[in-house]
C-alpha cells in the first residue's frame, strides 16, 4: 500500500481531469430536492462517524468523498483506491491528485482480480466476482483501521440496468450512501459543480473489462489493445471513448458529436488499430452508451436487471 498524507491544498487548485462537454442536466441549480437529498446523506455519513470511501476518481466517488470530509472528524476517513491492469494508470494518479487536495487519508491498493478464473472467463456476473475481492480487501482495511464501513459510489441513476457487483457489496455489508440518498447522477453532478469539484463533468468510467462480449475471455495482451487504442483517440482530442474488443474487430463507440473527428483521422485510427493488432476498426453509428455490452444478455438475466439483488447498471460494461 501507498498513502497520501492530507495537506492544506484548496479545492480551487485541483489538476482538472480532461471533461466532456457540459452534460445535459435537468436542474439549473442544487437548490430544492437536489439539496434536501444532500442533506439526507450528510446526516446518514455523520450517524457513521468513520468510513472507508472505495474512491475511484470518478464523479460519484468524489462526490461522496467530499462530503464524507466535510461531515466526519479529522482522520475518520481513508480514501481506497485500487490500481488494476483493467483501469489506466493516469486515473489512479488524478485520484490521488484530487485526494491530496481534499486534504483526505489515501491509500492504493492493487486489486487482484486478475488470479481469479470466474473474472478472466467473463461471464455475465464477472463484476460480481471482481467486486467481492476488492470489498473483501476494503472491509478487512476497515476493520483493521477502526473504521465503521465501506461505501461505494453507486446513486439512484444505477437502478435501471444490470448490477451483479452490487450483489457483492451487499453480501459483504458494504454501503451505498449516495443510492440512499436517493441522489442521481445529474444531480450529484450539479451539486459537485456547486462545491467546485474538478470531477463535475468527468466522462464516465468503467474499467476496460468492459469492452468484452460476455463469454469472452479477457487477457492481458486484449487489455493492452483496447487501453492503446483508447488513449490514442483521447491524445487525438476524443473525451468519451469505448474500445469495444471483438476478436480481429475493434468497434469504437464515441460522442457523436465526435464523429466528424473520426472521419477526419480515419486513415490515422485505422493504422493505430493495426498497430495493436487488429484486423478491422468500425465506427459505432449509434455512438457511445452505457451498457451496450449488456445488450447480448440472455432474457432470463435481462429480467434481474432491476431486482434489489443486483441494483442497477452494470458498472462492468458502461
Amino acid at each position: 500500500m501507498t498513502a497520501d498524507a492530507p495537506n492544506s491544498h484548496a479545492m480551487t487548485n485541483m489538476t482538472n481531469a480532461k471533461n466532456v462537454p457540459t452534460p445535459a442536466l435537468t436542474a439549473t441549480t442544487p437548490a430544492g430536492e437536489a439539496a434536501a437529498k444532500l442533506d439526507k446523506l450528510k446526516a446518514r455519513l455523520a450517524a457513521l462517524g468513520s468510513l472507508v470511501v472505495a474512491y475511484s476518481g470518478g464523479v460519484d466517488s468524489t462526490f461522496l468523498l467530499d462530503v464524507a470530509r466535510e461531515v466526519l472528524p479529522t482522520g475518520r476517513v481513508l480514501a481506497v483506491t485500487a490500481a488494476s491492469p483493467t483501469y489506466f494508470k493516469e486515473e489512479v494518479e488524478e485520484a490521488q491528485r484530487v485526494g491530496r487536495a481534499m486534504g483526505v487519508r489515501h491509500t492504493v491498493i492493487e486489486s487482484h482480480e486478475f488470479e481469479l478464473p470466474e473474472f478472466r472467463v467473463n461471464p455475465p456476473d464477472r463484476c460480481y466476482h471482481c467486486k467481492k475481492e476488492l470489498f473483501s480487501t476494503l472491509t478487512a482495511i476497515a476493520k483493521a483501521e477502526g473504521l465503521a464501513t465501506v461505501a461505494d459510489g453507486a446513486n439512484a441513476s444505477d437502478l435501471a440496468d444490470y448490477r451483479p457487483g452490487a450483489r457483492a457489496g451487499a453480501e459483504l455489508g458494504v454501503i451505498s450512501p449516495l443510492q440512499e440518498a436517493g441522489l442521481t447522477k445529474d444531480e450529484i453532478r450539479l451539486l459537485s459543480r456547486d462545491r467546485n469539484l474538478p470531477t463535475w463533468n468527468k466522462p464516465a468510467l468503467a474499467c476496460l473489462a468492459s469492452r468484452f462480449p460476455y463469454g469472452k475471455e479477457i487477457t492481458a495482451e486484449a487489455l493492452r489493445r483496447v487501453g492503446g487504442l483508447e488513449r490514442y483517440l483521447h491524445d487525438l482530442g476524443f473525451t468519451q471513448v469505448r474500445a469495444r474488443h471483438h476478436d480481429t474487430i475493434v468497434r469504437l463507440e464515441l460522442l457523436p458529436s465526435e464523429m466528424k473527428l473520426a472521419l477526419a483521422h480515419r486513415e490515422d485510427i485505422a493504422a493505430e488499430a493495426k498497430r495493436l493488432g487488429y484486423t478491422y476498426c468500425a465506427l459505432d453509428l449509434l455512438g457511445y452508451r452505457t451498457g451496450s455490452m449488456n445488450l447480448t444478455l440472455p432474457s432470463r438475466v435481462s429480467s434481474e436487471r432491476k431486482s434489489p439483488e443486483f441494483g442497477g447498471v452494470s458498472e462492468a460494461n458502461r
